[in-house]
């Protein structure tokens, strides 16, 4: 098995963030190298932790690691997104903590062989499991130019995402582009000479757009918004970290949504929805990382943890 070593972002601020009860059970929606759930299970006596991860690598790394814990812990193979499908499997009706760590994990971005690296000639692949059938060779050889141009200016922020995306289907029509290093000549063709002179390298947009698609990142998130407040036990809390704008936005809304519980026109002189606040938030503020951490950690600069208890 490859080495699988993953700096945990945050760590300390969401052991606090979930008030851990030794007696309770938690899930950690994405295991990834069992940084997060390691110190969950430190904490846990008679209480239970529920590992899930869509990535089989982090998923027999995360049983080694926490070999010290199994009597406390069950893994999972499966989306976050699925959480209360897991759940209802386990024939668990609620949980007292919830735990996301939305960041790709180190080990999987810094792995050539699986195609997210645009440092490294690898295959199109950028997939988070590998067991599904779209990847990142599919999206970048038969999407639409508009579709294209469309996840590269939304999902990347990429200003120059109409010439990039002109450039791949130029490109394709010639020959099917298959590798991670074809795709950031074809990105670097269509960009200026002054986007190719900043700091940052040319395809990291680009890039990290298509694996937002690839992996349906921000419709995972917005389905375990939905779905994992309803399932925290009273007192129970949910942390959330994130690292893209988009995936932020989703959070911070739905846990603001349900703080507020009616959503009455503020017109109505009298609440008719009859809907109650479901959580409180714990922090106004998304919480980021310290000084130390950003120096010890670069790849946390752009972190942010909110975190909500159910009422």
């Amino acid at each position: 098995m490859k080495e699988f070593h993953h700096v945990s972002v945050l760590l300390q601020e969401c052991i606090d963030g979930l008030n851990i009860k030794p007696d309770g059970i938690y899930v950690d929606g994405t295991l990834g190298g069992a940084g997060h759930s390691g110190q969950i299970a430190k904490h846990l006596t008679t209480g239970r932790l529920i590992g899930i991860d869509r990535d089989p690598v982090a998923l027999e790394v995360a049983k080694e690691r926490l070999a010290p814990y199994e009597k406390n812990v069950t893994l999972v193979h499966s989306n976050f997104c699925e959480i209360a499908q897991v759940l209802k499997d386990l024939n668990i009706p609620g949980v007292d903590g919830i735990l996301l760590d939305l960041g790709v994990s180190s080990p999987q971005l810094d792995d050539g062989e699986r195609g997210f690296s645009y440092m490294v000639d690898a295959p199109l692949d950028m997939r988070m499991n590998n067991e599904d059938t779209l990847n990142a060779e599919i999206v970048v050889n038969t999407w639409s130019q508009e579709e294209l141009r469309r996840i590269l200016y939304t999902y990347g922020e990429e200003r120059y995402a109409p010439q990039i995306a002109g450039a791949i289907c130029r490109s394709r029509e010639e020959k099917p582009i298959k590798t991670t290093l074809e795709l950031v000549d074809i990105i670097r063709s269509a960009m200026p000479a002054v986007a190719l002179r900043e700091k940052q390298h040319p395809a990291k947009r680009s890039f990290q757009a298509i694996r937002i698609a690839v992996n349906d990142e921000l419709g995972s998130v917005e389905k375990v918004m939905e779905d994992a407040i309803p399932l925290l036990n009273p007192g129970g809390r949910m942390a959330v970290i994130t690292f893209h704008s988009l995936e932020d936005r989703i959070v911070k809304t739905a846990m603001t949504a349900a703080s507020k519980g009616c959503t009455c026109p503020p017109s109505f002189p009298v609440c008719v929805c009859g809907k109650k606040p479901q959580v409180k938030l714990i922090s106004r503020k998304p919480i980021v990382a310290s000084e130390q951490e950003l120096e010890e950690n670069p790849r946390s600069r752009s972190a942010k943890l909110r975190v909500c208890e159910k009422l």
